[in-house]
């Protein structure tokens, strides 16, 4: 076994900084010897990326990694693995802690941390349930907080605390006195599969606290990115508690590109957060992924739907990809479909559901077939940069 695949690493995220400091340094106390590995890049103005190496009694070690073509984030990639590396020689550390800063979202990490020949025991999102509806509705770009990771970096807080969220299969909840039902009722539909782990106190004397039990769980790289493709996505199911509610809708009709488009700001606005899949009327090929959040809507191309392709090609798709359109196949239409959640205090079901159906095809135009579909007008090339 080489030192590297020897070396457990833990990935702990998160825009809700206070909670992730709390859940590392909760680690730091309930894991002896372990080490954190933090890269600053509030730094990246001047030029660097500032990297601390610290244990449970204090730094250890700092320095700085140059930016890579102007990208902080770039230079946070090529400084992980070497760092781990030699962590990893020198022996002796039961776990590191990779502490990502405010903005970095795991899955790129982890991606870079498994690359590198680690073994990513764990990918944790640290969350302040008081904060996730103020986050969720924040749509200011990060660069105006001061939390770009690149010149170039354009998401939002909304959306990049969505995927923060969304990715982790383990949220490090922080003992927040100004939540109420309503904020832990949201954080629970919004990644409903999560294992949520209170931050607090450790274990018993002498066992693991649940949130170091976590750390060495497991995680499986690949399987967390075929989670997040659009295609085979586990997607929220219906709820309705504590003044939240997750309104699932399925059609196996295609919108008609024109009004759905003309209806895009009230559905973007009808949610905290949406997501899902669903097809054009004038696009029958292309699988569409639906992405809200902070009221703005990122609707991009996710490849083509596997009814579009020929048989041979189904060879060259992944499992979970098949076995996802095999459950929900039409004999018509094969995986082509809508299928939109929205999760949101207050939501507005009925309303919801009144403005997707007006979207649709009308039964006349349904009947009229693909070759007049595709003469429908193409609303959305711009949107898509067709």
């Amino acid at each position: 076994m080489s030192s590297s695949t020897a070396l457990p690493v833990v990935i702990v995220g998160g825009l809700h900084a206070d909670a992730r400091r709390a859940a590392v340094a909760r680690l730091l106390a309930d894991v002896p010897g372990s080490v954190v590995l933090h890269h600053d890049l509030a730094t990246a103005t001047a030029g660097t990326v500032v990297r601390t190496v610290r244990d449970a009694t204090g730094v250890l070690s700092t320095g700085e990694a140059p930016l890579v073509d102007d990208c902080a984030c770039c230079a946070l990639r090529e400084d992980l693995v070497p760092e781990l590396e030699r962590l990893a020689d020198a022996g002796g550390t039961p776990l590191a802690v990779v502490e990502l800063w405010d903005s970095v979202e795991p899955r790129a990490m982890a991606e870079v941390v498994t690359a590198g020949g680690f073994t990513v025991t764990g990918v944790i999102t640290a969350v302040d349930p008081a904060l996730v509806l103020p986050y969720l509705g924040n749509g200011d770009d990060l660069a105006e907080g001061g939390l770009a990771a690149a010149a170039t970096d354009q998401r939002t807080v909304a959306d990049t605390f969505a995927r923060q969220l969304e990715y982790a299969p383990v949220l490090a909840v922080a003992d927040s006195p100004e939540a109420d039902d309503e904020d832990r009722e949201l954080l629970s539909q919004l990644h409903p599969t999560a294992r949520r782990v209170p931050i607090g106190h450790g274990g018993p004397a002498g066992a693991p606290s649940a949130l170091a039990r976590a750390a060495f769980a497991g995680f499986d790289v690949e399987a967390a990115a075929a989670a997040q493709h659009p295609a085979c996505a586990l997607l929220p199911a219906e709820a309705d508690a504590h003044g939240v509610a997750t309104f699932v809708w399925r059609r196996h009709r295609p919108f008609h590109p024109e009004r759905l488009y003309q209806a895009l700001e009230d559905l973007t606005c009808a949610a905290a957060r949406s997501r899902g899949r669903f097809w054009l009327a004038d696009k029958a090929d292309a699988l569409l992924h639906w992405d809200a959040a902070g009221g703005a809507l990122c609707v991009e191309s996710a490849g083509p739907w596997l009814a579009s392709l020929p048989d041979a090609a189904w060879e060259l798709v992944p499992p979970v990809r098949r076995a996802a359109a095999a459950l929900d196949w039409h004999p018509e239409h094969g995986d082509r479909c809508q299928h939109l959640v929205f999760t949101s205090p207050g939501l507005d079901r009925d309303g919801l559901a009144r403005l997707l159906e007006s979207c649709l095809l009308t039964d006349a135009e349904y009947a009229a077939g693909r070759a007049a579909w595709r003469r429908l007008p193409p609303a959305f090339d711009t949107l898509l940069e067709v």
